[in-house]
């Protein structure tokens, strides 16, 4: 005489996390974490700019995205509120834009009264390093009002981390500005 405490469904059930488990256990043992140099590196990824209103003045505004993607092999990119707050007092950015206008068919370093370079939170917290990677959005307004008409423009950006390691630098593609 056969006991079962399972019915057939529930056997089953049993079977198959029991083979999920295993094939998680063994696949997870096959994974190799990525090996990138401690200082970070970048590729432009993309450009986009939309049309927003400026909830100060009412005027239209130009708000530019930049796309980018990164690796850093031991994870210190980013600043917490703390390290924002000292980095702000030396203007001591870990997003650094530069900005070039055409003019007369060249492009021109354009160095406007605020700079458009700033900060962005740390991409990990768990102070292990380790290496990361993804793609990190940062936007910048352009009041119509304060821009030339029909402006073109191109960036230069470079990252930098906690170590005080400088990526490499990339160029956006053109993007025109206060277009209507």
């Amino acid at each position: 005489m056969r006991f079962s405490f399972l019915s057939e469904k529930a056997k089953k059930s049993v079977t198959g996390s029991t083979f999920l488990l295993l094939a998680v256990t063994v696949f997870s043992g096959c994974y190799k974490e990525p090996e990138f140099a401690a200082t970070p590196t970048i590729e432009f990824q993309d450009i986009s700019k939309a049309i927003r209103i400026d909830q100060f003045s009412g005027a239209n505004k130009d708000s530019v995205t930049i796309s980018l993607t990164f690796q850093d092999g031991d994870g210190d990119l980013g600043l917490n509120s703390e390290e924002i707050s000292s980095a702000q007092l030396n203007e001591d950015y870990n997003y650094v834009v530069r900005i070039f206008r055409k003019v007369r068919g060249n492009f021109v370093e354009f160095k406007p009264f605020i700079p458009y370079s700033g900060f962005f939170f740390r991409l990990k917290n768990d102070n292990k390093p380790g290496p990361i990677e993804g793609t990190l959005d940062y936007s910048i307004d352009f009041p119509h009002p304060f821009t030339p008409k029909r402006d073109s423009v191109q960036f230069q950006i470079f990252l930098k981390d906690r170590a005080g390691n400088t990526s490499n630098i990339i160029e956006t593609e053109t993007i025109v500005l206060n277009e209507f």
